[in-house]
C-alpha cells in the first residue's frame, strides 16, 4: 500500500539528518574545547553547525507543517477521545509481551490510520510539542536579547538554555525509540524500506 508520499519521505530524511548533526553538535558544544574527536567536533565548528542545521531545521519544519496542513496527512496526528486510554493500553500490552507470543497487531496500519495509538500520541508530543519548544528556545539562545532578563527571580537565559537541552534529550530519546520501533516490522528492514520506497509493506503479506 503506498503510504508515504514523496514530500513526506523527503521531509522525513531531511528531518533525520538535521536532528542527528543537531545531536552531535549539541553534545559537542556541552563536552568539547577546541579538541575534536571521530564523534564530536571542536565547539567552535559545532556551534557553526548546530546553527546551520537548525535554520534548517526550522525552515523544514514549518514545510512539515503546511504540508500536514494542506494534505491528508495531518488526519494521522489528530488524537480521537474515544476509547483513547483503553486503545493505548491495549497497544503497549502487545509491545510488552504480545509481538513476542506471535500475537497479531492490535491497530494494523491502514490507509485510515498510519499510526498506532502509542506512536500517535508520541509522534505529537515529539513534532507539536518538544520540536516547536526546541526551536523556541534555541532561537532564544541564538538571540539572547529576546529573552526575558529574570523568571521568578532565575536568569531567563537560564531557563532556556535548560529547556533547550531538556527538549533535546527528549527528541533524542524519541529518536532512539523511534529507530527501534522501525524494526518491528514485516521484516526488519520493512519499514525502513518503506519510508524510502512510499509502499509500506503490511504484517499480513
Amino acid at each position: 500500500m503506498y503510504l508515504y508520499p514523496v514530500w513526506v519521505r523527503l521531509w522525513h530524511l531531511l528531518n533525520a539528518v538535521l536532528i542527528v548533526i543537531l545531536i552531535i553538535t549539541g553534545i559537542s558544544m556541552q563536552y568539547t574545547g577546541k579538541a575534536e574527536s571521530a564523534m564530536l567536533v571542536g565547539f567552535a565548528r559545532a556551534v557553526k553547525w548546530h546553527n546551520i542545521a537548525a535554520i534548517l531545521l526550522i525552515f523544514n519544519y514549518v514545510f512539515f507543517v503546511v504540508g500536514n496542513f494542506m494534505t491528508g496527512n495531518g488526519k494521522y496526528y489528530r488524537i480521537g477521545k474515544r476509547n483513547f486510554f483503553s486503545d493505548l493500553l491495549k497497544q503497549m500490552k502487545y509491545y510488552s509481551w504480545g509481538m513476542f507470543k506471535g500475537e497479531k497487531h492490535p491497530f494494523p496500519v491502514s490507509l485510515e490510520n498510519k499510526f498506532n495509538p502509542l506512536q500517535r500520541i508520541s509522534y505529537v508530543l515529539a513534532m507539536y510539542v518538544a520540536l516547536p519548544l526546541v526551536i523556541i528556545s534555541g532561537l532564544g539562545l541564538l538571540f539572547p536579547e529576546t529573552v526575558i532578563n529574570r523568571f521568578f527571580g532565575v536568569s531567563g537565559l537560564i531557563i532556556t538554555d535548560i529547556l533547550h537541552i531538556t527538549m533535546g534529550f527528549c527528541l533524542s530519546v524519541f529518536l532512539l525509540v523511534h529507530i527501534y520501533t522501525c524494526t518491528l516490522g514485516r521484516k526488519p528492514f520493512s519499514l525502513f524500506r518503506g519510508i524510502i520506497t512510499g509502499y509500506h509493506e503490511s504484517d499480513e503479506e
